[in-house]
């Protein structure tokens, strides 16, 4: 290893001048003496004489701050070759020395040991079973024909399921809104609803109803208009009629008016007054019909956005899950419904849930009624008991009729 020197300038004893040199101090360029600074000795270290087998030339000139920052660099560098040079591990190859980068030594990371497995093995002869088998004894047996015996079984809950989850793509089943909008249904579907009016009217009756009903049912399907417009139709005959006192030869007059005025507001094509004039046989003029069709819009003051029971079946049949022969049922009877006048005193979330219980039960589906409906629909199965006593009713008389009909 190379010797450390002395740095040609002499120290400075801290607090003074160096004894025996204070008059012999060696003079500078200019001819004056001058004094080396004692803290530059102290931070620079010592300068090698001879380097790669020349001897370097002394400093004679005076240590200035410039000169001492730059041999403080200069020193720093140096010490970082040497701290390079400690990395490097001289290897013999081929008789020649080789310096190679050391490798940092990386203790093993520890590693922790799984604890082992107790096993324990159970001998043929002994009587331990590893699994215990379930005993029914004589008492948990007689508690469970108890409670079968008084109908109090536990029963496995259904579960209620999501019934928007398969449209969350489709921007038009509005997911995120579909549950407030039926609140808000829900919340407005009394408001404007019809009330009793049949006692009030003089010249007809609930049988006139139901026949103008029928017929209108099969203008919709000669037409072939959306369901939307048959259920607007008869919300706008029921509501007019239980505004206004109607004779009985206007009856078909104003039924004709209610379903021109549904067709204007839900279909994109709707028919023109000459097919309905055609359609009725010409039992009207183009004059009434669009006179008509004026007074029922002023009477209802154009507040034609309600919601109809289609609104709820739509919503009602996608929480049964049903297929198409569930669905033509659930439809069917609710059509039915549209023809007793007595299903007016319901509200049409009540006619709708009511028409896919019928439908449930008579396609003989199991649960009846399920969790998912009656969280959808807000009933319950006792309450569409007495609505669906009506329904059948209907459906009995329009069987019958058809059953005359066909021996006549």
């Amino acid at each position: 290893m190379a010797t450390k020197h002395q740095v040609a300038v002499p120290q400075q004893q801290r607090g003074g001048i160096p004894k025996g040199k204070a008059k012999n101090a060696a003079p500078g360029p200019d001819g004056k003496a001058r004094r080396a600074l004692g803290d530059i000795g102290n931070l620079v270290p010592a300068r090698p004489a001879v380097v790669e087998g020349k001897p370097l030339p002394q400093i004679s000139r005076p240590i200035t701050r410039s000169f001492g920052a730059q041999l403080l660099a200069n020193a720093q560098a140096a010490a970082a070759v040497a701290i390079e040079n400690k990395k490097l591990v001289d290897l013999a190859v081929d008789g020649q020395a080789v310096r190679k980068p050391r490798v940092k030594e990386t203790k093993p990371k520890a590693t922790v040991k799984p604890k082992p497995e107790v096993v324990i093995e159970i001998s043929p002869d002994s009587n331990e079973t590893a699994k215990k088998k379930k005993v029914n004894t004589m008492s948990s047996v007689l508690s469970a024909r108890s409670k079968v015996a008084c109908g109090i079984a536990e029963k496995v809950k259904d579960p209620v399921a999501d019934i928007d989850a398969s449209d969350v793509d489709d921007q038009l089943a509005v997911v995120d809104y579909v549950e407030d909008l039926y609140k808000f249904y829900k919340l407005h579907e009394n408001a404007s609803r019809p009330h009793d009016y049949m006692d009030s009217q003089v010249e007809i009756n609930e049988k006139m109803r139901a026949i103008l009903g029928d017929w209108l049912i099969e203008v919709h399907h000669k037409f072939e208009l959306t369901p939307e417009t048959l259920y607007l139709t008869f919300y706008i005959i029921d509501r007019y009629l239980s505004m206004e006192h109607v004779v009985r030869r206007e009856l078909q007059l104003v039924g004709v008016s209610s379903m021109l005025i549904a067709s204007k507001y839900e279909e994109i094509w709707a028919p023109q007054v000459e097919d309905f004039i055609c359609i009725s046989d010409r039992a009207y003029s183009q004059g009434q019909i669009l006179g008509m069709e004026k007074s029922i819009l002023n009477r209802l003051e154009w507040s034609l956005t309600v919601p109809t029971p289609y609104v709820f079946l739509v919503r009602f049949i996608k929480a049964a899950m049903c297929d198409k022969e569930l669905e033509h049922m659930v439809f069917f009877f609710a059509e039915l419904g549209l023809l007793q006048y007595s299903m007016i005193r319901y509200c049409p979330s009540m006619v709708a849930a009511s028409a896919v219980y019928a439908a449930r039960c008579t396609l003989k589906k199991t649960p009846l009624w399920t969790q998912t409906l009656k969280h959808h629909s807000g009933f319950s199965e006792p309450q569409l008991l007495y609505v669906l006593f009506f329904i059948n009713e209907s459906s009995c008389y329009i069987t019958s009729s058809i059953l005359l009909w066909a021996d006549d």
